[in-house]
């Protein structure tokens, strides 16, 4: 029987032997296409930011209205995420993933379309909930195309930069349609990925088969409802604290609420014979350090585009437009960083790789909270430094967490990977950025986000080790 090849992810280094290659779709398109899957996922996510104050003016909606229109595509991604990963694992990713394109594209349609600020609003709705179907039957449907794990470890330090980037390009790309032509159009993009992803996708070549859970697994309603409850309610909550105090009932009656059914849906997970969230999954140090790592990476990221933005445009008067093109060094270095961590954790080891990722985050972060929000130092001294340095690790950290993430899963256990990686990209920006709020001052908010970067930075170092 040939050896099946090891993915070590202290080393990154292949030990193979006679194995023979398998047969089936080619990786490369079929990577592309749920590479442009993920970027549109993302993308969407983040392309009404910047038109927020157009929307605000076309339907007269206020501040609430406008936080709650930009947060609900986020309050339903996050919170059917781990649904998402189980239904990819019961009923296969491929089949997963079309059913989550074909909801995503209506309500990109739906939204693109709107009306009124009602259909707007649930439109949003109904992506996250496509959104949450998508993305970790897009995670399953790779390790089909990549069954070796060597193979699979590159994939997802690749996969982990693409996640970033659809965020970014959300942001720039929405500055920029924004200057020019009506928000609408921001809602084309998807829904043109859609289409032409499930033309793709349901050819019977393209995408390989992925394994199926079986009819004796179950979808775990009771640990469902409790999680997408729990966590959409405790989003919401924190959400909120933008606009009302802490002590608020608006504020606690969610947050509290959230809270509570979060501890239910662990208490039911430990009884469950068939957990929608195994807890042992989160027992490894190693993916424990990674997923928080992806989530205060994403925060990170977040937290410098929000603040950025709003500095550029209230305390500079800068244009929405000239507001993005600021970022455009931040996508360069992204793209550089994202294309070089793939062979630098092949040479290097994902654990450092993060760590130096997450301390060049860090750094970025400490010198925008520095100079960045000064307004008399030029763009070229304050901003652009950090600029570079953040996402530059902010890739390489997303790649390095990414492998780790997911490395020693089961097949039948992609979806869940995914939906768990998913789940702490989209809470780390919610919690820490309502944490932050409680500061009141934006270079305070940088430089605390720039120290918890680096206290996950030194324990990842941790993870060098194996877990036992």
């Amino acid at each position: 029987m040939a050896d099946t090849p090891r993915w070590d992810t202290t080393t990154e280094t292949v030990t193979t032997s006679s194995v023979s290659p398998g047969r089936g779709p080619a990786p490369g398109p079929a990577f592309a296409l749920l590479g442009t899957v993920q970027i549109s996922l993302l993308f969407a996510l983040t392309a009404l930011i910047v038109p927020l104050p157009r929307i605000g003016r076309a339907f007269s909606l206020d501040r609430a209205d406008l936080i709650l229109l930009s947060s609900a595509y986020g309050l339903s991604f996050s919170g059917l995420l781990l649904l998402g990963g189980r239904v990819a694992d019961r009923f296969g990713g491929r089949r997963a993933l079309t059913a989550g394109l074909l909801v995503f594209g209506a309500a990109s349609l739906a939204a693109l379309l709107a009306p009124g600020p009602g259909t707007l609003l649930a439109a949003r709705f109904a992506q996250g909930v496509g959104a949450a179907l998508a993305a970790p039957a897009a995670m399953s449907v790779l390790r089909a195309l990549f069954p070796r794990p060597a193979a699979y470890g590159l994939a997802m330090a690749t996969w982990g930069g693409l996640s970033m980037l659809g965020a970014t390009a959300g942001h720039l790309l929405s500055g920029v349609v924004s200057a020019f032509a009506s928000w609408r159009l921001t809602q084309a993009v998807p829904v043109a990925v859609a289409v032409l992803a499930l033309a793709l996708a349901l050819g019977p070549r393209l995408l390989p088969v992925t394994q199926v859970g079986g009819p004796g697994r179950s979808l775990d309603l009771p640990g469902a409802l409790l999680s997408t409850a729990g966590i959409t309610l405790a989003s919401y909550g924190l959400v909120l604290t933008d606009a009302r105090p802490w002590g608020s009932t608006a504020v606690l009656v969610p947050l509290l609420g959230g809270a509570a059914l979060l501890v239910m849906f662990l208490a039911a997970e430990r009884r469950s014979h068939d957990p929608l969230l195994p807890l042992a999954f989160l027992h490894d140090r190693r993916r424990a350090l990674a997923l928080a790592a992806v989530g205060l990476t994403a925060a990170g990221t977040a937290t410098t585009f929000i603040l950025l933005s709003l500095h550029l445009q209230q305390e500079r008067g800068w244009p929405a437009l000239q507001t993005s093109a600021a970022f455009v060094p931040f996508a360069v270095a992204l793209l550089v960083s994202g294309r070089t961590a793939g062979p630098l954790i092949a040479r290097y080891g994902a654990p450092a790789v993060t760590t130096a990722g997450l301390t060049a985050a860090a750094t970025g972060l400490a010198l925008l909270a520095l100079t960045g929000l000064t307004p008399h130092i030029p763009y070229a001294y304050g901003l652009l430094p950090g600029l570079l340095l953040l996402p530059a690790g902010a890739a390489a950290s997303f790649a390095g967490a990414a492998v780790l993430a997911t490395d020693g899963v089961e097949p039948r256990q992609t979806g869940l990977a995914g939906g768990v990686m998913n789940t702490a990209m989209e809470l780390g920006p919610t919690v820490v950025l309502a944490a932050l709020l409680a500061l009141g001052s934006d270079p305070a908010s940088l430089a605390a986000t720039a120290a918890v970067l680096a206290a996950a930075a030194f324990l990842n170092t941790r993870t060098a080790q194996p877990s036992t």
